[in-house]
């Protein structure tokens, strides 16, 4: 269950993703357009801070309702969702943490109104789920280095940069980089993956020196539970778009999802989205209280995702020949879901993290 405030939260999300977002979804896909307009408008609904606080620009509401947030906004487009998550709890959300007051009072208002985005940076050409053999350097100042796979990369105004800073490495807010690539992806169409150049680039830091993976592990940590709640969105689009075809869709004189092969199906693909939703806000609402969320957050993300990847093609299925064509946004789903496996940490990652969870750090294991 989910309190009245939550709900409304969530309802103001779901009317503007009908009206306003999966209505253009196909086309921004199509198009590869990033829809810079949505973000302000959002901004100006109190949807790109959800869970910052009041003081700092916020709309004060908790975790959940973030999390709420992102699976509608996922439902209706995976790419706007994945730059809500990426911009508020990857972006935004370890300024707060981490931050001085005077940081924070500076930079969270911009992002937490949606005037500005916000990106992480800590993956580089040879360091990925292996974050520590990172090459990008802090000296005097400034860093220098590069960055991949950044998600909002080429519309961000302030990015959290993770680089080497003396023997370990340290959490750096900046704002001047260039944006040098755009990825040609297999789906999230409507977002930004970019690889970011530092070319001596003023950096002020964020939290003490030496705390740069402490830093992005604890992002991580919640990001994962974002994702995990856009993997949700994208199952229940799917889900919802499948009982829809199998109710109206006639074979042999009867509604499709009358047939037990089709109905079963449904039936499955539906709790196993339930599973993933309530395994999602279970590690959100650990995360509100303060407490532990690493095992939970990587449960929810590695279920999560993979019943997004399954149950997007079982959609395709359930719609035959239709689903396979852009006609139908079923196709789109499909895209969109199989990097929920891979950003934030792949499945593989996710199951060390579960497992180290549950038998410790044993001698000769992997990692």
């Amino acid at each position: 269950m989910i309190a009245d405030e939550q709900r409304e939260i969530r309802e103001l999300a779901r009317r503007y993703a009908d009206e306003r977002i999966a209505p253009r979804a196909a086309e921004w896909d199509r198009e590869r357009r990033f829809p810079l307009e949505v973000f302000r408008e959002l901004g100006e609904l109190g949807l790109m801070g959800v869970c910052v606080p009041l003081e700092h620009g916020g709309a004060g509401a908790d975790f959940l309702s973030y999390v709420l947030v992102l699976e509608e906004l996922s439902r209706a487009d995976a790419g706007v969702g994945v730059t809500v998550a990426v911009h508020t709890s990857a972006g935004t959300l370890p300024v707060l943490a981490h931050g001085t007051p005077e940081q924070k009072q500076r930079i969270v208002p911009p992002l937490a109104q949606g005037h500005e985005l916000a990106a992480f940076a800590l993956t580089e050409a040879e360091s990925g789920s292996d974050a520590g053999a990172m090459r990008a350097r802090f000296d005097g100042g400034r860093i220098t280095g590069t960055k991949q796979w950044v998600t909002n990369g080429s519309y961000a105004r302030h990015v959290n940069v993770f680089a080497r800073d003396g023997d370990g490495v340290g959490a750096f807010a900046v704002r001047e980089f260039q944006a040098v690539r755009e990825e040609d992806k297999l789906g999230l169409h409507s977002s930004s993956t970019a690889d970011l150049v530092f070319d001596g680039s003023p950096a002020e830091r964020l939290g003490p020196p030496g705390a740069g993976m402490r830093i992005a592990l604890s992002t991580l940590d919640g990001g994962r539970i974002g994702i995990a709640a856009q993997a949700v969105g994208i199952a229940q689009a799917a889900l919802d778009l499948a009982t829809a075809h199998a109710k109206q869709r006639r074979a042999f004189g009867r509604p499709i999802g009358a047939f037990q092969a089709i109905a079963h199906k449904l039936a499955d693909m539906q709790t196993e989205i339930e599973a993933a939703r309530a395994l999602t806000w279970r590690a959100a609402r650990l995360k509100d209280a303060g407490r532990p969320h690493t095992v939970e957050g990587a449960q929810a993300k590695l279920f999560a995702s993979r019943v997004a990847r399954h149950w997007t093609g079982e959609a395709i299925q359930v719609l035959g020949g239709s689903g396979y064509t852009r006609e139908l946004p079923a196709e789109r789903y499909y895209r969109d879901a199989k990097v929920t496996e891979i950003y934030e940490g792949t499945s593989e990652i996710q199951r060390l993290v579960i497992a180290r969870g549950l038998l410790g750090a044993l001698d000769g294991a992997e990692g």
